[in-house]
């Protein structure tokens, strides 16, 4: 992966491609490469170039381990876009991505072209707030779990049931979690600490971009009704949901979020 000084960090990044520009924020804990099963293939064969990339707190991108804030994902972002001279550019995030993605379109809606938010939210709630002090509280107690049990945990936080009843595909979660334990990661520990516990909803009012949000249905991490606040606050935003899709929505649903993507951009092409 290229590495690009921006916003004061070394950051990783890919660009694969040739078209007209798409930029994807992962959420907390994964890589760009995450986007690569399935969005970067679809998107680049309907003409589209892709730039992923890693958030600080994953490596190759600087673990920057004594923490920061959400501006700085934010500022991250934008440098990125403006390094590459892609502005504006349509943009796309999940989770801890969408989060940045919709905050940057307020913050400099001159790079953004078309947003699309997925599992995302304008608020929290006591629920979402215990389960990130859990986390938190896990990894400065050692995190003494196994990778099993990890797996299990995280298989069941974020896959559909759709999904957890059919042997075959746990079997492959599972192992995909397994090799992929994010717990101890120190640039993973310094993304827990980002607060995005503010309600935001009347400032995405003020957001005047063309704009999908995605929902998942099964999503216990941001259940869907989060998303669909988001989407109301919106002017003009459609929103659409995933079935049988957990906060994975876009590895366990992809024909479904992709077809979704290239919809949504066609109409702005």
């Amino acid at each position: 992966m290229p590495i690009s000084r921006v916003n004061g960090i070394n950051l990783s990044f890919e660009d694969t491609g040739h078209g007209e520009p798409v930029v994807m924020v992962m959420g907390s804990g994964a890589g760009g490469r995450s986007w690569h099963l399935h969005q970067v293939p679809a998107l680049t064969s309907a003409g589209y170039r892709v730039i992923t990339f890693n958030n600080r707190g994953i490596p190759p991108t600087d673990a920057c381990a004594g923490g920061f804030t959400i501006e700085d994902l934010i500022a991250d972002t934008a440098g990125l876009i403006e390094r590459l001279d892609l502005g504006p550019c349509r943009l796309v995030g999940t989770s801890l991505g969408a989060h940045v993605a919709q905050e940057l379109c307020l913050a400099r809606p001159e790079l953004v072209s078309q947003l699309v938010l997925m599992a995302t939210r304008g608020r929290t709630d006591f629920m979402r707030r215990a389960h990130a002090r859990a986390e938190r509280e896990f990894h400065d107690n050692g995190g003494t779990m196994t990778p099993l049990y990890g797996a299990t945990l995280r298989a069941l936080q974020n896959l559909s049931p759709a999904t957890l009843s059919e042997d075959k595909e746990v079997r492959d979660w599972l192992d995909i979690f397994e090799l992929a334990p994010v717990s101890q990661l120190p640039g993973y520990r310094a993304q827990l600490d980002i607060d995005i516990t503010t309600n935001r909803l009347d400032a995405y009012r003020g957001i005047d971009r063309p704009c999908l949000v995605i929902g998942f249905s099964d999503d216990l991490i941001l259940p869907p009704h989060f998303s669909r606040e988001v989407a109301d606050a919106i002017p003009g935003s459609r929103y659409t949901e995933i079935r049988d899709a957990g906060h994975y929505g876009y590895l366990e649903r992809p024909d479904g979020v992709n077809a979704a993507l290239l919809e949504f951009f066609a109409q702005y092409s």
